[in-house]
């Protein structure tokens, strides 16, 4: 029969999957950075219709390395959320969508993975969020 109590592994299985999403997305900025792809990112961002690319293309690096750390903390969870969540959803439609679900297998460059790291930042994010909303006693 289930309770409400919640188990005394949770607090623990939140932050595994909150320093896993941290050290994926953190990822993705380093190699960006370290790489020598953030002018051709924002290049290819100009291409796309977004104005100043090289900018946002810095922008976004910078937010997916020092945001991590932060979120790898557990500070501001829930807003750095939806920050990448925002950033995710963008690469989803423009990169990753026309290309189908798969990201291997059955298609290349698909969304699936996207998605999944969504979800995942969106539940992460929400269970801080509501975290902060509880009385403390």
């Amino acid at each position: 029969m289930y309770n409400n109590r919640p188990d005394k592994l949770d607090p623990l299985l939140w932050s595994l999957l909150r320093l896993t999403l941290a050290g994926l997305l953190a990822a993705h900025g380093w190699a960006r950075l370290l790489g020598g792809g953030v002018v051709p990112f924002g290049e290819w961002l100009q291409t796309q219709g977004l104005p100043a690319g090289f900018y946002l293309a810095a922008a976004v690096t910078g937010f997916e390395i020092m945001a991590t750390v932060l979120y790898a903390a557990g500070k501001w969870v829930w807003p750095l959320s939806l920050g990448f969540i925002g950033i995710y959803t963008t690469g989803l439609l423009l990169v990753h969508a026309p290309y189908g679900w798969f990201v291997v297998g059955a298609g290349r460059n698909g969304m699936e993975y996207s998605v999944l790291l969504i979800v995942c930042l969106a539940l992460t994010g929400l269970r801080a969020y509501r975290q902060q909303q509880q009385p403390r006693f």
